[in-house]
């Protein structure tokens, strides 16, 4: 066992101002009171006090298919998601006590905004499979809580309307879309720039389509075409086929304006596999660069001199990420490299996180080790298909929560000194 006894206490640090009070529709998070504030937090905390909790209801809740898609990942049994889990729950944090008089505040600032925790909301890619309206659903509790919302391309909303859902905290993701000189791609990033989108992410870390067996045994491995078994399905799931009358079969929104506006789900798959693929190069990252005069991240890294390079180009921040263990199984938890990558990147950029985020504990062991924020992806899907429309707002109040909880336990008074904490990462412990 290891002698902590002569471990530095923590960075001595005054008691952070006060914060001014939330404006009419702010986040009723940005300085969790907790469930004894909010009356229906602490009815749903009461049946779902975790997000493995709202994971398990939305296996019993969403249809087959539905569950299949945003729960699983690629290759042998999920090996990369477990594998991103187990790496997280690897990292060990040695709490110091007598230094905590109350849950400290975890509101950060990032890229010249302020949010109300280091926390966010990851780019997903048809979260309305998972539950119809997912994409609206997401922003509207991003924007209530102020965190960041990020919209993939393959959302089910567009640009506009997520911009006017979520004017504070919207970002957006694009996948490349080379073909006539980036015509796609340029377009997209005139549209976000027309909405004032606060941030533009490039993902890089999906050059190849792969397998991802849970999706294709359940009939989403192609173009949609519902058999028996998923109709069976959806008549099991009544809210869910409620959720799918009311707000209709998505259409990933923001590509129907090129694939032409009548197009079905399927006539826009078809558009989406002939007319974008492979991973952006850093000559097209480059061009991005100078067409995207806001903030722009890279997502998707794993290598130090990948992050190097992109700083090279102008990048303003990247994700460490493994696209969440739905790509192949073979590649490195993100935890393991992150490390590595924030002492090669230093100052000069903002490094976030993303991959098997499922707790606010884990959300300060990416913090401890050098994170700016953290993104979570199944985390709010599970919420989706748990509770609907209200399930986003329950991820963000609980992964609030114990964030404060947790950054409490190590006594810590602001999200930066989890940085000072003694630390055990593969293997070795840090003083």
């Amino acid at each position: 066992m290891h002698d902590t006894t002569a471990i530095k206490p923590l960075e001595s640090a005054a008691p952070p101002p006060p914060q001014p009070p939330p404006q009419a529709g702010e986040g009723r998070v940005g300085a969790v009171a907790g469930k004894n504030a909010n009356p229906r937090y602490a009815e749903l905390y009461r049946h779902y006090p975790t997000i493995d909790y709202l994971r398990r209801a939305a296996r019993r809740r969403l249809p087959h298919f539905a569950f299949e898609y945003c729960d699983g990942g690629s290759g042998k049994d999920d090996a990369g998601i477990k594998r991103n889990w187990a790496a997280l729950d690897a990292v060990e944090l040695v709490p110091r006590y007598g230094v905590m008089p109350s849950l400290p505040p975890c509101d950060i600032e990032l890229f010249g905004r302020r949010y109300a925790a280091p926390i966010g909301i990851a780019p997903m890619g048809g979260p309305a499979i998972v539950w119809p309206g997912a994409d609206k659903h997401l922003a509207r509790a991003a924007q209530k809580a102020r965190i960041p919302y990020t919209l993939g391309l393959a959302g089910g909303a567009t640009i506009e309307q997520i911009a006017e859902i979520a004017p504070d905290v919207c970002w957006f993701q694009l996948y490349r879309a080379a073909k006539n000189d980036h015509a796609i791609g340029f377009d997209l990033v005139r549209r976000a720039a027309a909405t004032d989108c606060n941030a533009l992410i490039l993902t890089l870390d999906v050059p190849v389509r792969t397998t991802r067996a849970r999706e294709v045994v359940v009939g989403l491995g192609g173009q949609f075409h519902p058999d028996l078994a998923m109709m069976t399905q959806m008549a099991r799931s009544p809210s869910w086929a409620m959720a799918l009358w009311k707000y209709g079969i998505p259409r990933f929104e923001t590509l129907r304006a090129y694939a032409g506006a009548n197009a079905s789900i399927n006539e826009v798959i078809a558009f989406a596999r002939r007319e974008m693929g492979g991973a952006f190069t850093w000559e097209e990252v480059a061009k991005y660069r100078d067409r995207w005069k806001r903030t722009l991240i890279v997502k998707g890294i794993l290598h130090p001199q990948d992050a190097e390079k992109a700083i090279s180009l102008g990048v303003d921040g990247l994700f460490v990420s493994n696209h969440g263990g739905r790509q192949i199984e073979a590649l490195p938890g993100p935890i393991d490299v992150l490390p590595a990558i924030v002492r090669q990147v230093g100052n000069r950029a903002t490094v976030m996180y993303d991959s098997g985020i499922r707790s606010g504990t884990d959300v300060v062991r990416a913090y401890a080790l050098g994170a700016a924020a953290v993104f979570a992806g199944k985390a709010f899907l599970w919420g989706l298909g748990a509770l609907g429309e209200e399930g986003p707002s329950h991820v963000i109040d609980l992964l609030i929560e114990e964030t404060q909880s947790a950054l409490g336990q190590l006594g810590a008074l602001r999200p930066e000194q989890a940085r000072s904490v003694v630390i055990r990462h593969n293997g070795a412990i840090r003083f």
